[in-house]
Protein backbone atom coordinates (compact mmCIF):
# COMPACT_ATOMS: atom_id res chain seq x y z
CA UNK A 1 0.00 0.00 0.00
CA UNK A 2 3.02 2.40 0.95
CA UNK A 3 4.39 1.73 -2.45
CA UNK A 4 1.33 2.92 -4.75
CA UNK A 5 0.72 5.97 -2.48
CA UNK A 6 4.39 6.87 -3.24
CA UNK A 7 4.00 5.92 -6.81
CA UNK A 8 0.84 8.13 -7.02
CA UNK A 9 2.72 10.93 -5.35
CA UNK A 10 5.38 10.98 -7.62
CA UNK A 11 3.18 10.74 -10.50
CA UNK A 12 1.29 13.61 -9.53
CA UNK A 13 4.75 15.37 -9.54
CA UNK A 14 5.81 14.81 -12.71
CA UNK A 15 2.40 15.64 -13.99
CA UNK A 16 2.32 18.69 -12.58
CA UNK A 17 5.92 19.48 -12.99
CA UNK A 18 5.28 19.03 -16.73
CA UNK A 19 2.71 21.42 -16.80
CA UNK A 20 4.90 24.15 -15.24
CA UNK A 21 7.16 23.43 -17.63
CA UNK A 22 4.98 23.75 -20.47
CA UNK A 23 3.57 27.12 -19.42
CA UNK A 24 3.56 29.90 -21.82
CA UNK A 25 6.23 32.18 -19.98
CA UNK A 26 9.16 29.38 -19.18
CA UNK A 27 8.71 28.86 -23.29
CA UNK A 28 9.20 32.76 -23.73
CA UNK A 29 12.01 32.86 -20.95
CA UNK A 30 14.03 29.78 -23.44
CA UNK A 31 13.66 31.50 -26.31
CA UNK A 32 14.98 34.75 -24.81
CA UNK A 33 17.69 33.18 -23.16
CA UNK A 34 18.91 31.12 -25.90
CA UNK A 35 19.27 33.86 -28.46
CA UNK A 36 20.72 36.46 -26.12
CA UNK A 37 23.81 37.70 -26.65
CA UNK A 38 24.42 38.45 -23.44
CA UNK A 39 23.72 35.42 -22.32
CA UNK A 40 25.51 33.36 -24.32
CA UNK A 41 28.77 35.55 -23.80
CA UNK A 42 28.26 34.80 -19.88
CA UNK A 43 27.46 30.98 -19.83
CA UNK A 44 29.16 30.02 -23.45
CA UNK A 45 26.90 28.68 -26.21
CA UNK A 46 24.59 26.55 -27.02
CA UNK A 47 22.56 26.92 -23.96
CA UNK A 48 20.73 23.67 -22.82
CA UNK A 49 17.85 23.58 -19.87
CA UNK A 50 17.11 21.51 -17.44
CA UNK A 51 13.99 19.78 -17.41
CA UNK A 52 12.75 20.59 -13.83
CA UNK A 53 10.82 23.70 -13.72
CA UNK A 54 9.87 24.79 -10.07
CA UNK A 55 7.43 27.31 -9.65
CA UNK A 56 4.14 27.69 -9.55
CA UNK A 57 0.66 29.58 -11.93
CA UNK A 58 -2.33 30.71 -10.36
CA UNK A 59 -5.15 31.22 -13.60
CA UNK A 60 -7.39 32.93 -10.91
CA UNK A 61 -4.71 35.72 -9.72
CA UNK A 62 -3.04 35.96 -12.81
CA UNK A 63 0.50 35.88 -11.46
CA UNK A 64 3.09 33.22 -12.24
CA UNK A 65 6.79 32.88 -11.44
CA UNK A 66 9.29 30.50 -12.09
CA UNK A 67 12.93 29.10 -12.01
CA UNK A 68 14.89 26.20 -14.09
CA UNK A 69 18.25 25.89 -14.96
CA UNK A 70 20.39 27.15 -18.01
CA UNK A 71 24.02 25.87 -19.10
CA UNK A 72 26.53 26.62 -21.71
CA UNK A 73 29.81 25.43 -21.93
CA UNK A 74 31.49 28.44 -19.59
CA UNK A 75 28.73 28.19 -17.14
CA UNK A 76 25.57 27.23 -15.40
CA UNK A 77 22.89 29.59 -13.79
CA UNK A 78 19.16 29.65 -12.61
CA UNK A 79 16.80 31.40 -15.11
CA UNK A 80 14.22 33.46 -13.06
CA UNK A 81 10.81 34.54 -14.88
CA UNK A 82 7.79 35.90 -13.29
CA UNK A 83 4.38 37.08 -15.25
CA UNK A 84 1.39 38.40 -15.25
CA UNK A 85 -1.66 37.17 -17.23
CA UNK A 86 -4.03 39.93 -18.56
CA UNK A 87 -6.88 38.87 -20.13
CA UNK A 88 -5.90 35.33 -22.01
CA UNK A 89 -2.47 36.04 -22.51
CA UNK A 90 0.36 35.68 -20.33
CA UNK A 91 3.40 38.40 -20.40
CA UNK A 92 6.87 38.43 -18.27
CA UNK A 93 7.07 41.48 -16.08
CA UNK A 94 10.84 39.89 -15.21
CA UNK A 95 13.39 37.67 -16.41
CA UNK A 96 16.93 37.41 -15.56
CA UNK A 97 19.89 34.72 -15.12
CA UNK A 98 21.27 34.50 -11.56
CA UNK A 99 25.01 32.68 -11.92
CA UNK A 100 25.74 29.85 -9.83
CA UNK A 101 28.50 30.37 -7.50
CA UNK A 102 27.40 33.90 -7.07
CA UNK A 103 28.29 36.82 -9.27
CA UNK A 104 25.80 40.17 -10.83
CA UNK A 105 22.43 38.92 -12.00
CA UNK A 106 22.19 39.26 -15.91
CA UNK A 107 18.71 41.06 -16.17
CA UNK A 108 16.90 40.30 -19.91
CA UNK A 109 13.55 42.04 -19.43
CA UNK A 110 14.75 45.05 -20.68
CA UNK A 111 16.16 42.74 -23.72
CA UNK A 112 13.05 40.80 -24.49
CA UNK A 113 11.14 44.10 -24.39
CA UNK A 114 13.24 45.68 -27.21
CA UNK A 115 13.10 42.32 -28.74
CA UNK A 116 9.62 41.36 -29.02
CA UNK A 117 8.25 44.95 -28.28
CA UNK A 118 5.44 45.48 -25.14
CA UNK A 119 2.23 47.21 -24.89
CA UNK A 120 3.11 49.18 -21.51
CA UNK A 121 2.75 52.88 -22.38
CA UNK A 122 6.55 54.65 -21.69
CA UNK A 123 6.61 57.17 -18.89
CA UNK A 124 6.14 60.90 -19.79
CA UNK A 125 7.61 62.81 -17.27
CA UNK A 126 5.95 65.66 -18.72
CA UNK A 127 2.84 65.03 -18.57
CA UNK A 128 0.36 66.49 -16.90
CA UNK A 129 -0.31 65.13 -13.56
CA UNK A 130 -4.24 63.97 -13.03
CA UNK A 131 -5.07 65.52 -16.79
CA UNK A 132 -8.57 64.74 -17.74
CA UNK A 133 -8.51 62.17 -20.77
CA UNK A 134 -12.26 62.95 -21.59
CA UNK A 135 -14.74 65.78 -20.19
CA UNK A 136 -17.96 64.61 -18.44
CA UNK A 137 -21.01 66.64 -18.16
CA UNK A 138 -21.43 67.93 -15.18
CA UNK A 139 -24.21 66.14 -12.63
CA UNK A 140 -27.73 67.46 -12.08
CA UNK A 141 -28.14 70.30 -9.80
CA UNK A 142 -31.56 68.19 -8.08
CA UNK A 143 -32.36 64.85 -8.12
CA UNK A 144 -36.11 64.47 -6.76
CA UNK A 145 -36.57 60.26 -5.48
CA UNK A 146 -40.58 59.49 -4.97
CA UNK A 147 -41.05 56.97 -2.26
CA UNK A 148 -44.33 54.98 -1.77
CA UNK A 149 -45.93 55.45 1.43
CA UNK A 150 -45.75 53.64 4.56
CA UNK A 151 -42.24 52.42 5.28
CA UNK A 152 -41.81 48.27 5.33
CA UNK A 153 -43.48 45.87 6.83
CA UNK A 154 -41.72 43.02 9.65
Amino acid sequence: MLRLTTLCALLLCLAGCSRIASHPIVGVAKDEVSKNARVVELLGGPIEFSPTVNGRANETDGLAAMQFEAKGPKGVGLVVVEGKKLGQEWGVTLLEIRPAGGGDHLHLTADLEERTGTDTPKFDPSAAANAPTTSSPPPPGDIEIALPPGGPTP
